[in-house]
């Protein structure tokens, strides 16, 4: 029995990477993407009489923190080294709209339809709002930017507009509201730990994780990231090894800015994407951010298929029946109302069309990075209703996987036609 299993797990494996290597051929330009695949896979091969144990996220929480951990960093450093368009305030405003305004008004408006229809006490209904705080392009690669040198440091139409806003806004959104989550996870967490009381926890939080860990965090990556860039294109790869491992630092080197930029109490998700873009602006024409981009894609992708597999594994095991009907309505709420109108809000005033406007607001993608926030929230205390909100989060992704996956072709042709 074992022996069958391990031979089943083999054929998982390969179904999974064949289809990484195989379906963009098939998929391209239509409406469905790769992470739909990938959920309907798991969800078969755990739902079959295979006898496979399907994924408990409440039972296997550190498992499902690390995994998600690892997906989390390399989605990061694949959007950073990217991203085209130099760092600046006005190069940049879509991206410190939807981080400044968007996501903290997006925590407020779920935490609010947690604690107000599913009845979540505050701890929870906080920790709610910090899950579905990270947006996750990687589910829909339609909307990313394009690969490196392809996308819009060129395309300035107009002094501070550019072409293509709308893929680089989700882009630059997704690596940087990854990383910012954190002090509102740990908000949830230390009002789980020691009271709701402001007196109990704001002065700390304030100053540990809000100021000292994201300003860590930035400048490791910036640090890190520069040193990373000398060491990465100080020489070329003259060897037939040095070429036959081209493009490893890109993964190499999220793993050592990762951990690293977390030893020193910094927060890791901040640091590799920062890093990842002062690496991708240190040399924006030479020829070896190509092998970078394609060694941290395909590991992305690869991530990005087994946590889906397993993801549909649990929902066959039953991750989403402690839903209820109201937690259903506040799941449906928080994809099509929350995020929406959070993202329209944040863009009041900008010089931003209304289709980009509409389209971004739209393309709040959740994913891998909800479930890192609510294993590590689980693990870091003991919340309420963690079985619920298990289902609810696992419910908000899995209507934005089917909902963004379908519609993200359509969308941004008719987005790229009208401008």
């Amino acid at each position: 029995m074992v022996l069958e299993l391990y031979d089943i797990g083999f054929v998982v494996v390969g179904v999974t990477l064949f289809g990484i290597a195989v379906l963009p051929r098939y998929v391209a330009d239509r409406a469905i993407s790769l992470p739909i695949f990938f959920v309907v896979l798991g969800f078969l091969t755990f739902g079959l009489p295979f006898g496979l144990p399907a994924p408990d996220p409440l039972e296997q929480g550190h498992v499902v923190e690390r995994l998600a951990e690892f997906g989390v960093i390399i989605a990061l450093m694949g959007v950073g080294l990217k991203l085209d368009r130099a760092p600046g305030l006005r190069a940049w405003s879509s991206t410190w709209r939807l981080l400044l305004i968007a996501m903290p008004l997006s925590i407020a408006g779920a935490a609010l339809v947690g604690w107000w229809l599913v009845g979540l006490v505050v701890p929870t209904a906080i920790l709610l709002g910090a899950c579905i705080a990270p947006t996750d392009p990687v589910l829909a690669s339609e909307v990313q930017v394009e690969d490196p040198g392809d996308g819009s440091e060129e395309d300035v139409i107009g002094e501070g507009e550019y072409d293509d806003e709308v893929r680089f806004a989700l882009s630059s959104e997704a690596g940087l509201n990854d990383g910012f989550a954190f002090p509102f996870t740990n908000l949830a967490v230390a009002m789980a730990l020691v009271g709701i009381a402001p007196g109990n926890w704001m002065g700390e939080w304030l100053l540990v994780d809000v100021g000292y860990r994201v300003v860590v965090g930035t400048l490791a990556g910036v640090i890190l990231g520069w040193i990373s860039a000398r060491l990465i294109f100080g020489t070329e790869p003259n060897t037939q090894i040095a070429r036959s491992v081209q493009g490893l630092e890109a993964v190499a080197g999220t793993l050592l800015i990762y951990g690293i930029t977390e030893l020193v109490g910094g927060y890791g998700f901040i640091a590799v994407f920062v890093a990842a873009v002062t690496i991708r602006s240190s040399e924006r024409s030479h020829e070896y951010n190509d092998a970078l981009h394609e060694i941290s894609e395909l590991a992305e992708q690869v991530s990005m298929g087994v946590i889906m597999v397993f993801f549909g594994g649990a929902i066959a095991g039953g991750l989403l029946a402690p839903l209820t009907l109201e937690a259903v309505i506040a799941a449906v709420a928080i994809v099509f109302l929350v995020r929406p109108l959070a993202g329209l809000v944040g863009f009041l005033g900008s010089s931003t069309g209304w289709a980009d406007r509409g389209a971004i607001a739209f393309f709040g993608i959740r994913g891998i990075g909800s479930f890192y926030y609510l294993a590590h929230g689980l693990n870091e205390a003991a919340f309420s209703d963690a079985d619920l909100l298990w289902a609810l989060v696992g419910a908000v992704v899995l209507i934005s996987i089917v909902l963004h996956g379908i519609t993200a072709n359509p969308i941004m042709r008719m987005v790229t036609d009208s401008s």
